[in-house]
């Protein structure tokens, strides 16, 4: 979705109204169960969800659904996947299957999977497909597997999240100990003791054009910049009755906004649960008492127009035309210089906003870099932004940079 830099400048200074549509879509309209587990998109928009009874399809119009009787491996769908080629990787608790656009075919162990048990898939710019298990995870190279667990790295837990970075680096999220980061050959770990995580028990990543990683856990999401160092902690994104302030996260996607939309549940004395989306600034929030369908929010998926498709217990929900731009914002409290920039840029600032982020957004409104003021002065680069307007916040506050 592209804005002209005219819509740019009023989102930033003119403010914008939250205006959303929720529709809800059950059992009666045609969805296989309510109980919605996963769900993604295909290049065509078709959205694909993995229910407690088999798997849904639905193109706007009519749905499809697809279950054992037609080759699946169970019908109890943990985890759904849309490759770049078009096919469709379904994970259960007791294996793989995999729809071609005609017929299905599946795989466990006695295969080569390395457990039935699927937490997530995704696949790396090579066609491979990664499968997180209940005891480690799975790559599959179109012929044979290729198996992770204790004995090459991994630990005890299981994974339930992997995103594959641009470099080919990748990121598993475990259900005990933080992050495991497979380069290739070697495995690293980021968890709370050495750098700062939030917490362990991770359920969701999401990166974004900047190597900057959103990892969601059981408290909250966790933020690494591009170095991999600790940026900052969202641990209150979505309202929750008190003793339940942390918010258990139970997925992230980004949208072509540069905006991130979460999902939050919890069940402890009460269940509650809902979405929200951060803009850069603050947070929004989505509740049964806006229209969503129900609390128990399980997965999110978000389409080509940008509208957000959420998987819950008792259906699932379309949010279309969200509006989660920035709000209005106060006069630039700071100076950049020199302004048009090409290399190097400067940014001056009081004592009192020392630490602070600086966010910069494209015309797009789009976020494209993220870095924390150190001093007064602080120098980066912006050689890797393309020519164009941007325009850099600080706190509440704007200005327009030009990139030459």
């Amino acid at each position: 979705m592209k804005i002209s830099i005219i819509t740019a400048v009023a989102l930033l200074l003119g403010g914008t109204v939250q205006a959303q549509t929720i529709t809800n879509y059950t059992t009666a309209n045609g969805l296989l169960a309510n109980n919605a587990l996963c769900v993604d998109v295909d290049a065509s928009d078709n959205i694909w969800f993995g229910t407690q009874d088999g798997v849904s399809v639905f193109d706007g119009a009519t749905w499809t659904n697809h279950t054992t009787a037609d080759g699946i491996v169970d019908n109890t769908i943990q985890a759904i996947y849309v490759t770049a080629a078009g096919d469709v990787w379904v994970g259960t608790d007791f294996g793989v299957s995999v729809f071609n656009g005609t017929s299905w075919s599946s795989y466990t162990t006695a295969g080569g999977l390395g457990s039935n048990q699927i937490k997530c898939i995704t696949e790396n710019a090579a066609g491979y497909i990664w499968f997180g298990t209940s005891n480690g995870a799975s790559r599959y190279d179109g012929v044979s597997f290729t198996n992770f667990g204790t004995a090459e790295g991994l630990p005890f837990g299981g994974v339930n999240e992997i995103e594959v970075l641009a470099n080919g680096d990748v990121w598993m999220g475990t259900g005990l100990s933080g992050v495991s980061i497979y380069n290739g050959s070697t495995f690293s770990t980021i968890n709370a003791a050495n750098n700062g995580l939030i917490d362990n028990r991770i359920r969701a990543i999401a990166v974004d054009a900047t190597s900057t990683k959103w990892i969601g856990t059981s408290e909250g999401i966790s933020v690494f910049n591009s170095s991999n160092s600790i940026f900052m902690n969202h641990t209150t994104m979505f309202s929750l009755p008190a003793p339940d302030t942390l918010n258990p996260i139970e997925d992230i996607e980004m949208d072509s906004q540069g905006n991130f939309w979460v999902g939050v549940y919890v069940d402890y004395l009460v269940t509650e649960g809902g979405v929200c989306a951060y803009n850069g600034n603050n947070w929004n929030e989505y509740k049964v008492a806006d229209g969503l369908v129900g609390p128990v929010v399980r997965a999110l998926a978000i389409d080509g127009n940008d509208d957000v498709w959420v998987a819950t217990s008792t259906g699932v929900s379309k949010i279309s035309d969200p509006s989660v731009g920035i709000h209005k914002l106060e006069a630039a409290t700071f100076s950049i210089y020199p302004n048009p920039a090409s290399d190097l840029l400067s940014i001056r600032v009081p004592n009192d906003l020392v630490n602070s982020e600086i966010v910069i957004y494209d015309a797009s409104m789009k976020i494209v870099k993220e870095e924390v003021l150190t001093s007064e002065l602080t120098q980066f680069s912006v050689a890797d932004l393309s020519t164009g307007i941007y325009f850099v916040k600080i706190g509440s506050a704007v200005e327009r940079l030009v990139i030459r």
